[in-house]
């Protein structure tokens, strides 16, 4: 389900490269984090869905808007990605677990499970390559964003901050 769904995104995104590429690398780091701290494999699968569709609402705000920010993302991320996962076997349950997750991949508030806390951490170090973001930055949502040991060890090791902790 893992591959169609990733074969799915990039079809959708249809050649855009960078959000390709984002969404692949979030999905790796997702990934891997759900995996070293123990998910079962149903939040896995979950989790992983998300990761691929995280962005899904990206071409059509840049589109249609001329902009792509958090807040929209989520908004409009939503209805896209049940409408995206509609047609998969999944139960009920686990679709609006994905589509929550979609709708709330910018949101570090009243994060109430470790599935949403890894897909933050995953596309928060994404971004912070892809952005440039500096070291206070880094060190910033070291505190305010990573709780996962996984997490924060890989932003550690990306970022090289094991000196500066």
């Amino acid at each position: 389900m893992v591959s169609r769904a990733m074969k799915e995104m990039i079809l959708f995104f249809d050649g855009r490269h960078h959000d390709i590429s984002h969404m692949q690398k979030v999905h790796s780091y997702a990934f891997a984090i759900g995996r070293l701290e123990g998910l079962s494999d149903r939040d896995q699968l979950v989790l992983e869905l998300a990761a691929i569709a995280h962005d899904i609402s990206c071409p059509y705000l840049k589109e249609e808007l001329g902009r792509c920010n958090g807040k929209l993302q989520e908004e409009y991320g939503l209805e896209m990605a049940r409408k995206f996962y509609r047609d998969y076997p999944l139960c009920e349950e686990d679709k609006e677990r994905v589509a929550f997750l979609v709708s709330h991949h910018h949101t570090i508030e009243g994060v109430d499970s470790l599935m949403w806390r890894i897909l933050l951490e995953a596309d928060y170090l994404v971004n912070a390559v892809e952005h440039s973001r500096s070291k206070e930055n880094v060190l910033s949502a070291r505190e305010s964003i990573f709780r996962t040991e996984s997490g924060k060890l890989l932003l550690d090791s990306v970022f090289s901050l094991q000196d500066q902790l």
